[in-house]
């Protein structure tokens, strides 16, 4: 039986991305956005590019909630704060990634407290979810092009329950990318803080060009709030 994964944020330059390599996979989707015309066209796409797709635009995120079995939130931090409110109840027992990285509007520094993650946030949000981290050290433009010199981009994983760490990290592997589970929750703080320092050298030092192939300028990246801090970890490389 395929499972239903709920994509909210689907339009975002990470939604989107995430949605069109997910689509290869053996996964139902529910794609929702609030602009739903541009969700429609975005399913259509797809549809397009992958024939076999099993996917659908949806209009609410508490229905495309409801339907899944894992709810994708690939929304900035305050968006997903609130959507956790909408989707407490029907999200119980559910799989909720989190990719969002914590940075205040001038990316200057985060917004969450030392001790804890935009991660572990949601999971006091939605006490009866299974929160994971996931894709929040990667970038738009590499789920493209996942495999670098020959190797596949490394992708963080953390999150408290066992198995629903293994079904995220099939998800990262059918995105294309070689999935590393970095340990329970409370990692995500330094998965966040990892990436606001990335975030400080692009800004600085135009650093992600180093890593990514593509000729986005570090402005026009910057511009789009939904992929603040998604930067890639493809200069960071773990796996041989």
């Amino acid at each position: 039986m395929k499972s239903t994964i709920a994509i909210i944020g689907a339009t975002g330059n990470m939604g989107s991305a995430i949605a069109k390599s997910l689509a290869n996979g053996s996964y139902r989707l529910l794609l929702c956005a609030n602009d739903f015309p541009t969700v429609q066209e975005l399913a259509q796409t797809i549809k397009t590019d992958t024939p076999s797709a099993d996917v659908e635009a949806i209009v609410c995120s508490r229905n495309a909630s409801w339907e899944a079995d894992i709810i994708i939130l690939a929304t900035p931090y305050q968006a997903e704060q609130e959507i956790a409110e909408t989707i407490q109840e029907i999200a119980s027992q559910k799989i909720v990634v989190s990719i969002a990285n914590p940075v205040n509007e001038s990316y200057s520094g985060l917004v969450t407290a030392p001790d804890t993650s935009a991660a572990e946030e949601l999971q006091k949000r939605l006490p009866h979810s299974k929160v994971i981290k996931a894709f929040n050290t990667t970038f738009a433009a590499d789920f493209a092009t996942p495999v670098i010199d020959g190797k596949q981009v490394d992708a963080f994983v953390a999150g408290n329950d066992e198995e629903a760490l293994q079904t995220v990290s099939e998800l990262v592997k059918t995105a294309g990318f070689n999935p590393i589970v970095a340990g329970d929750l409370s990692v995500s703080r330094t998965l966040e803080t990892m990436q606001f320092l990335l975030i400080q050298l692009t800004m600085k030092y135009n650093y992600y060009t180093l890593g990514v192939q593509g000729s986005q300028d570090t402005a026009s990246f910057f511009n789009d709030k939904t992929v603040a801090g998604s930067l890639t970890m493809t200069s960071v490389k773990l796996s041989a």
